[in-house]
């Protein structure tokens, strides 16, 4: 696999990383994957969605400066994960991912050239009330520059439901172009999906790479010797710190660059593993909440906090070996802290706060997993992604919920729309 995983140490007779028992929760991972009806694992066979997203591309590419992604959640923070990671096009990304007024005000003045920008809705219900919001709010805006309606369909794209969508019967009605949103891909999961895939196209990124790292990681997780496969003893060993307590999941890639993956994960983890119910219906209260973190900055801050607070987190470490760029730090200075930096150049600091604080978390006995990827590539990135993904629906079974569900957020929804009808 591209992405190198280094598991700590454990005791391999305990059941739960014996062979019966990762045979069984292996029987159980392909099962779900190959469900129809969760279709995140297959659909990076589909070839069909990287080619709805490359004819938008051509018909738009010669104009486009700004690209603007309108969505929530999973409709934005894979996207803009993907784009602030790899960016080699120099296009412009904005992501209006939430309904305050006065963000979106400043987003929309930032915009200075309306005939050089893009609107991606992105939606597969098609009537998600904050996305549909922007929507009517973002058409007025454009109304008063002299855009008419008759001219959208050269501004705006749809990604929805392809069979059934509020906003693919628009799309219908206005001429919009509408690409798929897979009906078998929850929003969380769909980064690997033309969710992501359009954003990616504009900022250059290659996607036969992106999916092969992927496709990478898919053959690596169903390798049944199941005693070297990372996902089943990773999720084993998740489970094993869970009964000593630890149920808080800290992200930390060592790259400024990544630093929108461990807000990708949050939500994965958070709303994929956070259940009321378990899958026999008991009320069980059960998860692992995740916390977003990026090294060196959070050295300097949250960092106090792991090492010496509660013993009820574990880490997940990402080192990038190698940058793009580097700069020596040689200088001519005589103050004692730059003398003593003027030997190495700013990646081999990096390196060795990383490092550091691996160093760290051993003598303070805080449980860590080490993640090491050669570079920051879009082949790299796929591989990560359908890691993550696939170590979260793994661990849907060994905590007997239902991973692919969000009934709490559904309630937040309803009750929200209650509130307004009262208002009318």
């Amino acid at each position: 696999m591209a992405i190198n995983i280094q598991l700590p140490t454990f005791d391999r007779s305990q059941a739960r990383y014996q062979q019966d028992f990762l045979e069984d929760k292996f029987t159980s991972f392909k099962n779900t994957v190959n469900n129809p009806n969760i279709g995140f694992f297959n659909i990076i066979n589909d070839e069909s969605l990287v080619t709805e997203c490359q004819e938008i591309y051509q018909q738009h590419k010669k104009r486009v400066k700004c690209f603007v992604q309108i969505g929530i959640g999973g409709s934005s923070l894979g996207p803009e994960m993907l784009t602030s990671a790899i960016n080699n096009s120099g296009v412009q990304f904005l992501y209006i991912n939430n309904i305050d007024p006065d963000e979106l005000f400043e987003q929309l003045a930032s915009i200075t050239n309306i005939h050089e920008t893009l609107f991606y809705f992105v939606s597969k219900s098609g009537g998600t009330a904050e996305t549909m919001a922007s929507f009517a709010i973002i058409t007025n805006w454009l109304k008063d520059q002299g855009i008419t309606q008759k001219e959208l369909p050269s501004y705006y794209v749809f990604g929805t439901d392809p069979t059934k969508s509020d906003m693919l019967n628009l799309g219908r009605e206005l001429g919009i172009s509408c690409i798929s949103v897979p009906t078998n891909v929850g929003g969380r999961f769909s980064v690997l999906t033309p969710v992501g895939f359009l954003p990616a196209i504009f900022a250059g990124q290659d996607l036969t790479s992106l999916l092969a790292g992927a496709k990478e990681t898919r053959e690596s997780i169903l390798n049944n010797k199941l005693e070297e496969n990372s996902l089943f003893l990773l999720a084993s060993y998740l489970d094993e710190l869970k009964s000593q307590g630890v149920n808080q999941t800290i992200f930390m890639p060592y790259s400024s660059k990544l630093r929108n993956l461990s807000f990708w994960f949050v939500q994965l983890w958070a709303e994929s593993l956070g259940k009321k119910y378990s899958l026999d219906q008991k009320e069980v209260n059960q998860g692992l909440t995740p916390i977003p973190a990026y090294g060196a900055t959070d050295q300097h801050s949250q960092m106090q906090l792991f090492m010496e607070g509660p013993y009820d987190k574990v880490f997940f470490m990402l080192e990038v070996e190698n940058f793009q760029h580097d700069y020596s730090l040689e200088n001519c200075f005589g103050t004692p802290s730059l003398v003593k930096l003027s030997h190495y150049t700013l990646a081999q600091l990096m390196k060795a706060e990383f490092q550091g604080t691996l160093t760290a978390l051993t003598e303070a006995k805080r449980p860590f997993v080490h993640f090491k990827m050669n570079k920051n590539c879009e082949h790299n990135l796929g591989a990560l992604i359908l890691f993550f993904e696939s170590l979260t629906a793994l661990m849907g079974h060994y905590l007997n919920i239902d991973p692919f569900d969000q009934p709490g957020v559904e309630a937040g929804k309803k009750y929200a729309f209650e509130w307004l009808a009262r208002k009318r």
